[in-house]
């Protein structure tokens, strides 16, 4: 069940445009998947992993998140990043992964083509990030 902060969210983003969330992972997958790979995700990425274990917002373009048990997977090894300190846990549609800093509630946007993460691309925390993906889309109404 999904509560307070997060179900506003969820409610809003299920009115502005097409979503697909995919069934949720469990505390005890999320966990696993933290000890396997030696990373501690940020707490309100996890809040949302047991909504929705990745999946889609704003199909057909928008942004795609990984999860933990269902594919795509989170790689915490990909190339797509500035440097180590970071984790990709989605894509936009442009193909510019959505980050998050480890130790950090921090999520943020690399940007490939010009080899940055730009200041306003950076949000304090996950929700903060999906509270602005309508406008970082640039989705009309």
């Amino acid at each position: 069940m999904v509560h307070g902060e997060l179900k506003a969210i969820i409610d809003r983003l299920n009115e502005q445009g097409k979503m697909a969330f995919l069934e949720a992972a469990t505390e005890e997958q999320i966990f696993q998947f933290e000890e396997n790979h030696k990373i501690k995700l940020p707490k309100k990425y996890r809040e949302w992993l047991q909504y929705s274990d990745g999946g889609d917002c704003f199909l057909p373009a928008g942004v795609q998140f990984y999860g933990v048990f269902h594919n795509p997977l989170i790689d915490v090894d990909c190339e797509d990043r500035p440097d180590d300190s970071y984790v990709v846990i989605g894509a936009l549609d442009t193909g510019d992964p959505v980050l998050f800093k480890r130790e950090s509630e921090q999520i943020s946007i690399y940007n490939q083509e010009a080899s940055r993460i730009e200041e306003d691309e950076i949000y304090d925390d996950f929700f903060a990030f999906l509270n602005n993906l309508y406008d970082l889309l640039g989705i009309e109404e």
